[in-house]
């Protein structure tokens, strides 16, 4: 019974925000664009989203942790929710749950600060992953997420995994 338990828990924790996939790292762009920039898309004037992306990127490389919302580990809606509550807005603690807070969006559609969840699970549509835009430069989305394997880490939603696993966007800002 107990080795049950232990594949049981092990499998859920690989099964909610875990990847192995390799991502590169982004900074945050300033609020105006250049020529060669001419696809970036940026919500105009928000500096409260340009916060939160901040915020969220200076948990880059923080080791994963189930329920973690600390430098010294968190999980892909711990993160999430971090990030908002730093800059005082609230939101639900779960994946799951932050997936029925503000406005559903068309991936074509998506900015910074917007959040993209995924359902990671095969056998299960239930959400249970999340992660935030922090650029989109044409086609190319990139998020920041925590996941199972490398902790916090920005990746692309063009990579097959995680292209795969998308559900939906929503806008909270």
């Amino acid at each position: 019974m107990k080795n049950f338990l232990i594949i049981l828990f092990t499998s859920v924790l690989i099964a909610s925000c875990g990847s192995s996939k390799k991502t590169k790292t982004v900074s945050v762009k300033g609020n105006t664009t250049t020529k060669e920039d001419n696809n970036y898309k940026k919500k105009k004037g928000s500096k409260e989203t340009d916060k939160i992306i901040k915020t969220a990127l200076s948990y880059n490389g923080t080791p994963y942790k189930y329920g973690g919302t600390t430098k010294r580990g968190m999980d892909c809606s711990g993160l999430i929710y971090t990030s908002f509550k730093e800059n005082d807005i609230a939101l639900q603690r779960a994946s799951y749950m932050m997936a029925t807070q503000g406005k559903k969006i068309k991936v074509k559609d998506v900015e910074e600060g917007d959040l993209l969840f995924f359902t990671t699970n095969k056998n299960s549509r239930r959400i249970n992953h999340v992660g935030l835009v922090v650029e989109v430069k044409g086609k190319d989305i990139q998020f920041i997420h925590s996941t199972t394997s490398r902790g916090v880490l920005v990746s692309s939603l063009s990579e097959g995994y995680w292209s795969y696993a998308f559900n939906h966007a929503r806008r909270i800002l």
